[in-house]
């Protein structure tokens, strides 16, 4: 059998795999709920979704640094990586162990595009298809319901010394534009570091979004951008809604609901 990953590589499987690794945290939690939990062997550290995960799985490093020796020797018929969150280097050491699929995920079509993958690769197409009928649902039902909101403009950081935004060319930016929101650095590309004197330049800027991943921003960090005469509304927000893809977008549209009432 031969797949086609989204980087246009083709993988040859002799037949389903059966012990799967996954060094992407949104895809391990997808794999989960497409009913494939007894079938991953290999996990990540930060894969904490659902939270047993890690007790079941073998933790073999993070997303940019794996113990290959761990991965070895749990003799996977398949990993699964993402061009984004995996480094070049892992992935080509990952290929020699055992076949390599990549995921390059910008925008939810992409999102329905890998599930549907792998409801062929690993032979669960009839809960794939039902997961991503009810995204395309939710996604549908979400923008009616927004259609009509105010356009606001955001500012979405994600890291801390060095301040660092999500920018253009990124699945942040794709739900930022989703939610009817203005990405004040969307003429950017992917996540630059900025200083703060570029924000407080910036006229009409509605909110600051401080993201909980990947660093994990609190209301002490609120109050010192507070202290350095920033005077927007800023708002701590559930970096995973904003970055996870895969089924963690069933519960996303309602979290988007909720925020949009909460912003002034």
């Amino acid at each position: 059998m031969q797949f086609v990953d989204q980087l246009n590589n083709t993988i040859t499987l002799s037949e389903t795999p059966k012990r799967i690794v996954c060094l992407v945290p949104s895809l391990t939690e997808l794999l989960v709920d497409l009913g494939l939990e007894e079938n991953i062997v290999g996990i990540t550290k930060f894969c904490v979704h659902p939270k047993h995960i890690r007790k079941k799985a073998t933790v073999v490093g993070g997303t940019k640094n794996v113990h290959f020796d761990k991965i070895e020797r749990l003799q996977p018929e398949i990993i699964l990586c993402n061009k984004e969150e995996n480094t070049k280097e892992i992935m080509v050491a990952c290929n020699k162990i055992a076949p390599v699929h990549i995921s390059d995920i910008y925008t939810i079509d992409d999102t329905l595009d890998i599930i549907l993958s792998y409801g062929k690769i690993f032979d669960v197409e009839d809960a794939s298809k039902k997961i991503v009928k009810a995204i395309v649902e939710k996604r549908t039902s979400f923008l009616k319901k927004i259609k009509d909101t105010k356009k606001l403009n955001i500012a979405y950081f994600i890291w801390k010394k060095p301040w660092m935004v999500a920018a253009n060319q990124t699945f942040i930016n794709h739900l930022l534009e989703l939610n009817n929101f203005k990405n004040i650095f969307d003429e950017k590309i992917r996540y630059p570091e900025i200083t703060l004197a570029e924000l407080q330049n910036v006229e009409n800027l509605d909110c600051i979004f401080l993201s909980s991943e990947p660093y994990p921003f609190k209301e002490r960090d609120v109050k010192d951008l507070q202290q350095k005469s920033i005077h927007q509304q800023i708002k701590i927000v559930d970096g995973e809604y904003f970055s996870w893809y895969g089924s963690r977008l069933l519960k996303a549209f309602d979290y988007f609901l909720e925020l949009r009432k909460e912003l002034v």
